[in-house]
């Protein structure tokens, strides 16, 4: 992989250098902009994303083309049914000649971990995350070990109907920041994938744009961007009408409406504006309360959709 220079346009507050991170993936992953600009948003926000959908549309070498441009050690982990939580932690291995155990790190020890297909293996298995994903450590033999800064997990789902998957539990779905789809292209987009051949084939051309130091500085200056007491009061009446509406069995927990602001926070960033707008809060809504919200009848989607239009705007 070629690097590509590093010059004070990655400086937090630029908004330039996203906007060519963003190109930069769209020309692997065609047709999605409106997904890539989500994942980089949640990534900014200092969150882990799932992404569910059926095999084949792009999952994987999205999370691969963001480790690149975002100069992050990388690491996948294929997530099977007879896989153990030793196989993604690491495990401990006696040494004869010291005789004492050495830990040898399993492959969360990245900065970006791929977790693929997360809903093949078994719910113990996937419990294995729980600690690595909220507190960014592992610990194993009784002893704690952090893991690297920053640190992500992307996770692919494929659909719960599909044979062999086992349904995340809540707590593990509150894990996740964000969950995305990407879907089918359209027709044009589709076009020039058949015609462009394997996109994973050109990963090896994608440049790095900024490095871990970097992206630390960006997400710390998502906090420097303005929320106002109006656009707080707006979240509150979106947390409040999810729990008092018949239509969800639970409603939104704090901890979803600070993710929320955050991920509103990231998305405004990377306009380069340094106030939160209600726009910028509609456009992460159904990415950050799509996998917290269980309808009693409908789809997901359009009941967020339907919540956006019932809630006004102060």
């Amino acid at each position: 992989m070629q690097k590509a220079a590093l010059s004070t346009a990655a400086a937090p507050g630029d908004d330039a250098i996203l906007r060519q991170i963003l190109e930069d993936a769209g020309r692997l992953i065609v047709g999605k902009q409106q997904a890539i600009r989500l994942a980089l948003t949640c990534v900014l926000a200092g969150g882990h994303l799932l992404i569910e959908d059926i095999p084949g549309v792009g999952k994987t070498t999205l999370a691969h083309v963001l480790a690149r441009l975002l100069g992050l050690d990388f690491q996948r982990i294929q997530f099977t049914a007879d896989m153990l939580p030793a196989d993604i932690l690491g495990v401990s291995i006696y040494d004869r000649e010291e005789g004492r155990f050495h830990f040898h790190p399993g492959p969360v020890f990245a900065q970006l971990v791929l977790a693929d297909e997360i809903n093949r293996a078994t719910p113990k298995t996937q419990s294995a995350l729980l600690e690595a994903m909220e507190e960014r450590q592992v610990t194993a033999d009784g002893e704690t070990r952090h893991l690297p800064e920053p640190f992500f997990v992307i996770a692919t789902q494929n659909p719960r109907s599909q044979i062999g998957t086992f349904g995340l539990p809540e707590s593990q779905l509150d894990r996740f920041l964000m969950r995305i789809r990407l879907g089918y292209p359209d027709t044009t987009a589709e076009r020039e994938l058949l015609a462009g051949g394997d996109r994973r084939l050109l990963l090896k051309d994608v440049s790095e744009r900024i490095d871990a130091q970097a992206l630390l500085a960006w997400q710390a200056h998502v906090d420097q961007v303005h929320v106002a007491p109006a656009l707080l009061d707006y979240v509150q009446a979106l947390l409040s009408a999810t729990r008092s509406s018949p239509r969800w069995e639970l409603g939104l927990s704090p901890r979803a409406g600070l993710a929320l602001l955050r991920a509103a926070r990231a998305w405004a960033m990377i306009d380069g504006r340094a106030q939160v707008v209600p726009e910028d809060v509609q456009a992460v809504l159904p990415g950050v309360a799509g996998h917290r919200l269980n309808s009693i009848d409908g789809d997901s989607d359009e009941l967020i959709d339907g919540l956006v239009e019932s809630v006004a705007i102060p």
